[in-house]
């Protein structure tokens, strides 16, 4: 008797057993495999910059050499500048510095750090970044500085240290937000997009574009791209991602250039803002929603006549011409 019920239970546990594997497979592909085979957000954070394709002097160098009749004589200013803007100021340097003004405490460039640089405290070029740089011009350690806008923790440090920065404009450049290529939506508006990082919109599908969810990539506090993200943004705060974001679709934001000269990637594609793309005529005409100056910084109470000099030089139809040469747009 005993035997004779003993498989029938041995059988409904184990159906009981297969039919929870299965229901539990279903559930894992409807809500992770079916929405990753599919995922949008592999290739939204914008990457690192390779500083060593940016340095001046180097045959193998991807910078603009402007010929000219300027020169500098005395004390050369030091130069730094945000990653977006490495080419601009290593063009500089290679156009109007003499070789032997760039030196790296090794003897040569390495790339083993953080930031990708080891230039030796000598050296005319430094590559301190947004975060580490307005401290630099601050500081002393830096004579111009290259960069967006400083962020308000930024502008509080100078104050704290009794330092006043000179903020020249010398250049356009478009704010941008990108996404996958892949991802079916092409254009948003201004207000779209915050209302996004603002946690208004957390589907695609809301938006014309697939069910997915909408993962807002956002930058280091204190980095030139975070600190336009927040004046974009104006009084709205951005809200806290969805547990679910690492399974949908991202949209990230960085500066035209940066995206697609520096860190060019076929994998993303930038979105046209009230459906007006970021190209360089409608940064010019500002039809672009989002143009924003880059500036040449430096400290008011400056020793150096070099620095005034070079930033008039900058300023120039042959400076203006350099600018535009790497691939940014000139502020006249």
């Amino acid at each position: 008797m005993k035997k004779s019920t003993a498989l029938p239970r041995q059988l409904a546990t184990l159906c009981c057993l297969l039919s929870f594997f299965l229901l539990l497979n279903f559930c894992l592909y409807l809500v992770l495999t079916r929405r990753l085979s599919n995922n949008f957000s592999s290739v939204s954070q914008a990457k690192m910059i390779d500083v060593a394709a940016y340095l001046p002097h180097e045959e193998t160098s991807d910078l603009v050499m402007q010929k000219t009749d300027f020169s500098l004589s005395g004390e050369l200013p030091t130069l730094d500048g945000a990653a977006a803007l490495v080419p601009v100021y290593a063009s500089v340097i290679h156009s109007l510095y003499p070789e032997g003004s760039v030196t790296y405490e090794s003897g040569q460039f390495s790339d083993d750090n953080y930031y990708g640089e080891n230039f030796a405290p000598d050296s005319k070029m430094q590559y301190h970044n947004t975060v580490r740089g307005y401290r630099a011009i601050v500081d002393g350690d830096t004579d111009i500085f290259f960069s967006a806008a400083p962020s308000e923790e930024q502008k509080q440090y100078a104050e704290e240290q009794g330092v006043e920065l000179v903020y020249v404009p010398i250049g356009l450049e478009a704010f941008v937000f990108f996404v996958n290529a892949n991802n079916p939506v092409d254009s948003l508006t201004v207000e779209q997009v915050r209302s996004i990082y603002a946690g208004d919109y957390t589907n695609w599908n809301e938006l014309g574009g697939i069910d997915r969810v909408i993962n807002p990539v956002t930058r280091i506090e204190g980095s030139g791209s975070q600190t336009m993200m927040l004046a974009f943004m104006k009084d709205r705060p951005i809200a806290k991602k969805s547990p679910l974001a690492f399974m949908g679709a991202g949209i990230g934001h960085s500066f035209r250039y940066y995206m697609n000269g520096m860190v060019a990637n076929s994998g993303v594609k930038m979105l046209a803002l009230n459906g007006i793309l970021p190209s360089v005529d409608n940064i010019k005409n500002r039809t672009y929603p989002v143009v924003t100056p880059f500036y040449a910084i430096y400290r008011k109470d400056t020793q150096n006549p070099n620095v005034q000099a070079l930033i008039d030089w900058l300023l120039s139809e042959e400076g203006q011409a350099l600018i535009e040469a790497v691939g940014y747009v000139g502020i006249r």
